[in-house]
């Protein structure tokens, strides 16, 4: 599984990075599968360094503030108005129960038929897994202050042709403070893409919103994660005091995202 840091930016794009994006391509043995989880302010435009937009498989949606979805007001318009026309039927969408209703809002669309004729929305239920090609996603909900935050549970097996299938594990955090859910979801992980928005020091005041370095590198040490990637680093936080708390109390690897980057896991 490949995994490509389409954006990083925390809360809102940076100069350097879109909003939470990050682009999963793995193999079925047949075909290559690209999915998105998020697509946060911003990052539609630096998507398209990636992939034609027509080969997005299915979204994933951590929750709805505006930096891990709202790019989905611009996917519309270009499913809708392609003037060579959209090849592909509707895009899959997973995601909190708000979703069709929160991105017709957005858009200034009538609700009903909203964005469903280029959209197949469909509600995450906690803890039951999806498939999409070699991808399946569980979402786990964690402690963020909106109706559904989840954080997402993706399990690849890739095939060789050789009998020596491998089953990889990636965790996205999504938005969240420290809590049970989180560990669950990353339990073992291979990679653990993990926020950290907050900083030890400056936002202890702040409860239940989001990460601070050190928080993430203690969630990933109970959940026994291979390799820590911290991302959703606002433009006022510093990436290397965040990466300097997780690693005091992670003994693994652990590095900063960085938009355009890719990773194999």
């Amino acid at each position: 599984m490949k995994l490509t840091i389409v954006g990083c930016s925390g809360s809102f794009p940076g100069p350097s990075s879109p909003a939470s994006c990050y682009l999963l391509t793995a193999h079925d043995g047949v075909r290559p599968w690209r999915v998105l989880i998020d697509l946060g302010s911003g990052a539609l435009g630096a998507v398209q360094k990636y992939m034609d937009l027509e080969d997005i498989d299915a979204i994933f949606l951590s929750h709805l503030h505006p930096d891990h979805c709202m790019d989905l007001c611009g996917l519309h318009v270009a499913v809708r108005w392609n003037p060579d026309g959209w090849q592909r039927g509707k895009i899959p969408v997973w995601g909190p129960a708000e979703t069709a209703d929160r991105l017709a809002t957005a858009y200034g669309l009538e609700l009903d038929p909203g964005m469903r004729e280029e959209f197949d929305f469909i509600n995450w239920q906690e803890r039951e897994p999806v498939t999409v090609g070699p991808f399946k996603v569980t979402p786990y909900s964690v402690n963020h202050p909106t109706p559904e935050a989840y954080a997402l549970r993706v399990e690849v097996t890739e095939y060789d042709g050789t009998g020596m299938d491998r089953t990889v594990v990636l965790t996205y955090s999504g938005d969240t403070d420290a809590c049970q859910g989180l560990e669950d979801a990353a339990q073992d992980a291979h990679l653990f893409l993990c926020e950290a928005a907050f900083e030890e020091g400056r936002d202890d005041h702040i409860k239940d919103v989001h990460l601070t370095g050190k928080r993430a590198g203690e969630a990933a040490a109970r959940a026994n994660v291979k390799r820590l990637l911290l991302t959703h680093i606002p433009v006022w936080t510093d990436t290397n005091k965040v990466v300097a708390e997780a690693r005091g109390v992670f003994d693994r690897d652990v590095a900063a995202a960085v938009a355009g980057v890719h990773y194999t896991i």
